[in-house]
């Protein structure tokens, strides 16, 4: 059954979004945020799409923490899942994303023409200053900025080192920090074709204020407050801390910061 319902969302997926990316090319003279707005109105119907066909639910703990105007959230990243719905869960957004992602055939054309932080990888430490500076960009337009401070996603039950890239944004912008903990891939792994049904819980952590504090101090905080929760809400994954499993892919330098 898994199988089957995997196969009509991979089905779905392409034809809904497939006329996306083409109405994507097509809208490149309207301003940002319209070709924005016009472009995400594909996320409500793929979580449609994902809860009717792939039976993924999801439940919020903690809305009452979103602030109400722009921040940074930093977010536990296990899966493509927190990718979509996030979208839906917070205010309008935008990700910090690896430069390459735009060169995927449709996907990546749609991704190209609404507003986001697109960074280069091999730019080493200068791909922090290209996430502050256009992150800041982002915020003064009224987006919301995603930044998953692991640097790629993890097993359910692993740990990266957090980096401060999404931190120092946020201390530089003078904008709150939301932290995230969620558990989506316990049923969306990554690179797996097979999904499989349930109830993803995505908590909201207290916004950190960044007034006052340094951008290490604050990358702290959320790193803290996100793996004290992931490990409240999911004890199952963490019962043998010493034998936490590898991390899924490779880091990516997009948060890398000092």
């Amino acid at each position: 059954m898994h199988l089957i319902r995997s196969i009509l969302f991979a089905i779905l997926l392409t034809v809904i979004t497939v006329p996306y990316a083409f109405l994507a090319t097509f809208i490149f003279w309207l301003p940002p945020m319209t070709r924005h707005r016009l472009i995400t109105s594909w996320v409500p119907i793929m979580m449609w799409v994902i809860r009717h066909v792939l039976g993924i639910r999801y439940r919020v703990i903690g809305a009452e923490n979103i602030p109400a105007g722009p921040a940074v959230v930093l977010s536990k990243h296990q899966s493509a899942w927190e990718t979509i719905a996030l979208q839906v869960i917070f205010p309008p957004l935008c990700y910090v994303l690896k430069r390459e992602l735009l060169r995927v055939p449709f996907f990546g054309w749609a991704l190209g023409m609404i507003p986001g932080i697109a960074i280069d990888r091999s730019a080493g430490k200068d791909a922090l200053s290209q996430v502050v500076e256009q992150g800041r960009e982002r915020l003064k337009e009224g987006l919301w900025v995603v930044v998953f401070p692991e640097g790629t996603r993890v097993a359910p039950g692993a740990t990266r080192r957090y980096k401060p890239g999404g931190a120092i944004l946020a201390k530089r912008a003078g904008v709150p920090v939301v932290p995230v903990a969620h558990n989506a891939g316990e049923f969306w792994r990554r690179n797996a074709f097979i999904k499989r049904p349930g109830e993803i819980v995505v908590s909201i952590g207290p916004v950190i204020d960044v007034k006052g504090v340094k951008a290490n101090e604050i990358s702290e905080r959320a790193e803290t407050w996100v793996e004290n929760e992931m490990r409240r809400l999911f004890p199952h994954h963490y019962r043998d801390e010493a034998g936490t499993p590898p991390s899924e892919g490779e880091a990516t330098t997009a948060a890398d910061g000092n």
